[in-house]
């Protein structure tokens, strides 16, 4: 009897032991995932602010760049419509510190429209929060852009803002680039939350504590993941 006792100790041990082991593997397993959808995430949206800075005359004003509290960039959102549509899409956001550029934080975006329209296309968002509210409304579960905050579309060109004085109310300046378009767009009734997964799985932390008073610094992020804020520091000296 007590060899048997014995034998059902060790066995359960060693079944704990190995649910252990592949609960390890399995959670190492989605981290590597993750991070390697990361990477692509930051890799798209640096692109994105080369691609659209490149042109001065038709880029964002650097002066303004230098005035943001964040900047957010969601790139190739893809846009869907028949009757009734929608568009969704996943992005990256840093904030400014003391020393530059914070770590990327992930966000995930999602919004409708209805109407007569019929088609698809991608495009690509970039966002400019301008003050320490929008700061606070974007490190929310969920926010929604024109509900909760006052969003513009941003001026484009190299004296475009120092022509307007729309930057002096808004939280946020919104631009969009379709089909190699790029324009100030006041995007509204979208709605922007935290993409939790990536967010846990590469820092095991949220947005808001990435993004928050005092954020995760790029030096501090994945070797991998710090091109967008290098990329952004590029434009701001």
């Amino acid at each position: 009897m007590r060899s048997k006792i014995i034998i059902v100790l060790l066995l359960s041990i060693s079944l704990a032991a190995f649910s252990s082991y592949s609960f390890a593997q399995d959670k190492d397993k989605n981290k590597g995932k993750e991070l390697r959808a990361a990477v692509d995430r930051v890799d798209k949206a640096s692109d994105v602010i080369d691609e659209v800075m490149k042109v001065a005359e038709k880029s964002i004003p650097r002066d303004l760049l230098k005035k943001a509290k964040a900047i957010v960039v969601f790139p190739g959102t893809l846009k869907a419509a028949f009757i009734i549509g929608g568009q969704g899409g996943n992005g990256v956001a840093i904030r400014r510190t003391d020393t530059g550029w914070s770590a990327p934080a992930f966000l995930n975006m999602a919004g409708g429209s209805v109407g007569a329209q019929i088609g698809g296309q991608k495009t690509d968002y970039v966002l400019l929060i301008m003050n320490d509210k929008g700061i606070s409304n974007l490190l929310q579960d969920k926010f929604e852009i024109g509900a909760e905050g006052s969003v513009s579309a941003g001026p484009v060109g190299r004296t475009a803002a120092a022509s307007t004085n729309v930057t002096l109310d808004a939280e946020i300046l919104s631009y969009s680039r379709s089909k190699g378009l790029f324009a100030g767009i006041a995007l509204k009734g979208v709605v922007i939350s935290q993409d939790q997964d990536m967010n846990q799985a590469v820092y095991e932390k949220s947005a808001a504590q990435i993004l928050g008073s005092t954020p995760v610094l790029a030096s501090e992020a994945p070797e991998q993941l710090r091109k967008f804020s290098e990329t952004v520091a590029d434009y701001v000296k």
